[in-house]
């Protein structure tokens, strides 16, 4: 019996961390618990790669391990996994899974896929490799809103693929560009894999979907330039399209009123509502199609108007209550709004002389009066009786100078009232900012653009992404523009996108019975495998925290004196290796709970370490033998497209993705800079 090289390749690396653990065994003088759970961890990766179910199998060895660790007590050992999954029911972040993923397969039915390849193609058709570079857009829009990896690859295999193929680009380029197109799921929010890292690393989910917005869309950036640039250099493998391929069919009643491809839409629709040539078209088609050419000045308009309302208000001022903080000292304009001036600062309750006060008895004992004292206790001198009052004032409580009552008036009326109508404009209105005026000035610009290139073809092109681009991106700014800018929890900006999910279904027509039960089937199935994974984690860390093994990888770690950098590298090696055998759930709930506690020793930002991971881990869907997107893209492609042929597509988006890695440590403010300026972190 013969077997396939990806076998060979996983029993290697079994057979390697086999030796690994024995070699460990053998070179310590005392096998401590600590190495035992080190054991338990390379058991559950063999395990895992032999093909066991993930979630069981770190139950399974988190169960054993912990009774061993337990000295064989069974009653702890179940109370522990009582205890693990009952934490994982009450995470109230594990509640957007089934959300959002509930969201993705009702999009993912609506069936905009097509549409959106076909109107973004067309859209891009210039541009050199066009084909693929519509694949990677597509992929990034359509993955980002159903987060689905496996369905986005096989839905392009099955529509983009043969196209590419039929256009005469080569096999690696079009399987490269679909498979790590499909893969920009995991990273660009809304993504189930930085919920499932902040759930186990407890960073803010919020966070990490505004820290990971700016990386994916450099990714993606990175990936369409690559095309572009293979393209250029390289022609025979993109070749551009031909204009058959181009060519956009115009609606009957356009063609009627004398519409071309090349002429100019916005005139030639004005002038055939006025003119004698549309006696067969209805005038209200006519208008409809003004109306849709008008749109992009229309939403200009109101985007500016809106903008500047936004930009030129001033926050009403809180109202004073007149309440103080105890023990908060106020100056003198506060204490002048209460009527009673302060005194002078060299004023106040005078102090006696030094020979005042209260002397000292004779020598000769008794209580003996002070002098120049008939009875009594003594006043300072200069006092007529009473506490004595600060200098130059005869009386009460002094006024400032230059005050003659308890409230000072102010020299003229016209200073202390501004012009009528000006104290309420004044209080409301500021001046625009300049950044304000640049961001209006460069759309203007490109609606002026758009109006000077807006042919008829270009029309018919703008209301193919207006019925398929423009729905999922309004979709998904809803969904990421509420969570980022804190209207909305996680959960609950995913109970708006499952909403709005089942909308865009209903109003393409397939929002029907059959649709409803596959959606809701598949979205029990995957947040079982989810949630049964964070249970296995959470048991398999405590077992593996019980036995030591973290405090003995601690010390190694921290035993190599190795700088931040050093570090990072290492930990991003290790994840970049791991991701070949395993997928990214199982890197998430089996190492991360190992790495975070090492970041605080290294002065690393969780945050940051999560976004590293979620660029690193995009190697897991492409590297082999386990490259997942190979197998779903195999699984649809033509016979004659190999597994090797679409391996070696991939590696060169793998180099890309290193590339990601290098510029997000190199520039940390590509993924810190919007969680700051929307947080303040």
């Amino acid at each position: 019996m013969k077997l396939r090289k990806e076998l060979w390749f996983g029993f290697s690396l079994m057979a390697i961390i086999v030796l690994l653990v024995i070699g460990m065994l053998v070179s310590v003088p005392v096998i401590t618990n600590g190495h035992i759970g080190l054991v338990m961890l390379a058991l559950v990766v063999v395990a895992i790669m032999l093909g066991f179910p993930t979630a069981f199998t770190l139950m399974g060895m988190g169960m054993l391990f912990t009774w061993l660790a337990y000295e064989r007590n069974t009653t702890r050992t179940l109370d522990l996994m009582v205890q693990s999954a009952y934490k994982t029911m009450s995470n109230d972040v594990l509640i957007s899974i089934p959300l959002f993923v509930f969201m993705g397969y009702l999009v993912e039915r609506a069936n905009l896929i097509e549409k959106l390849f076909k109107s973004l193609h067309l859209s891009l058709a210039r541009v050199p490799g066009s084909l693929a570079v519509a694949t990677l857009v597509t992929c990034a829009v359509f993955a980002t809103a159903t987060g689905i990896v496996g369905a986005v690859v096989t839905l392009m295999g099955l529509l983009a693929l043969p196209q590419m193929l039929r256009a005469g680009y080569s096999v690696p380029m079009s399987a490269g560009a679909i498979t790590a197109g499909g893969c920009l799921g995991i990273l660009i929010p809304p993504s189930v894999l930085l919920i499932v890292y902040g759930a186990t690393a407890g960073v803010s989910v919020v966070q990490l979907y505004a820290g990971a917005l700016l990386p994916g869309v450099m990714l993606a950036g990175l990936y369409v330039v690559y095309v572009v640039l293979l393209a250029k250099l390289k022609p025979s493998l993109a070749p551009p399209l031909t204009a058959a391929q181009r060519l956009v069919p115009l609606p009957a009643p356009l063609v009627a009123v004398g519409a071309q491809g090349h002429r100019h839409a916005l005139p030639a629709l004005w002038g055939a509502i006025k003119g004698r040539r549309n006696a067969a078209v209805p005038t209200r088609y006519l208008l409809g199609q003004l109306a849709i050419a008008l749109a992009p000045a229309l939403l200009f308009a109101a985007v500016a108007i809106g903008g500047y309302e936004l930009a030129t208000r001033v926050a009403a001022p809180e109202a004073d209550s007149g309440l103080q903080e105890m023990g908060a000292g106020g100056g003198g304009a506060e204490r002048e709004g209460s009527g009673l001036a302060e005194p002078p600062t060299e004023g106040g309750l005078a102090e006696p002389p030094a020979e005042g006060g209260l002397a000292e008895p004779p020598a000769e004992g008794a209580l003996a009066e002070p002098p120049q004292a008939a009875g009594a206790l003594s006043e300072p001198p200069g006092a007529a009786g009473g506490v004595a009052e600060p200098p130059q004032a005869s009386g009460a409580v002094s006024e400032p100078p230059g005050a003659t009552s308890g409230l000072a008036e102010p020299l003229t009326a016209a200073a202390a009232s501004p012009a009528p109508g000006a104290a309420g404009e004044a209080a409301t209105r500021q001046p625009a900012p300049r950044g304000y005026w640049i961001a209006m000035g460069i759309a203007a610009v490109g609606v002026l653009l758009f109006y000077a290139l807006l042919s008829f073809t270009r029309l018919e092109i703008f209301k193919m992404l207006l019925s398929s681009f423009f729905p999922l991106m309004v979709l998904i700014l809803a969904v990421l523009g509420s969570i980022v800018l804190g209207l909305a929890t996680p959960t609950e900006a995913a109970a708006v996108g499952a909403f709005g999910g089942a909308v865009l279904a209903a109003a393409y027509g397939r929002l029907n019975l059959t649709v409803v039960k596959e959606s809701v089937f598949l979205t029990a199935k995957t947040s079982a495998m989810v949630c049964w994974l964070f249970v296995g984690s959470a048991i398999f860390s405590a077992a593996f925290a019980l036995l030591g093994g973290q405090e003995l990888v601690e010390q190694w770690v921290l035993g190599m004196n190795l700088t931040k950098t050093q570090f990072l590298v290492l930990s991003q090696v290790i994840i970049f290796v791991l991701g070949w055998p395993l997928e990214w759930t199982e890197i998430i709930v089996i190492f991360m709970p190992i790495f975070v506690p090492l970041l605080d020793n290294f002065g690393v930002d969780p945050l940051f370490f999560g976004l590293l991971v979620a660029l690193n881990l995009q190697t897991a869907f492409l590297s082999p033998p386990v490259a997942m997107s190979a197998f779903y893209l195999k699984g649809v492609a033509p016979k004659h497209v190999t597994l090797n042929q679409i391996f070696a597509g991939m590696i060169p988006f793998m180099g890309i993705q290193v590339v990601a890695i290098v510029l997000l440590y190199a520039f940390p403010g590509i993924g810190l800079w919007l969680p700051q300026v929307l947080y303040g972190r």
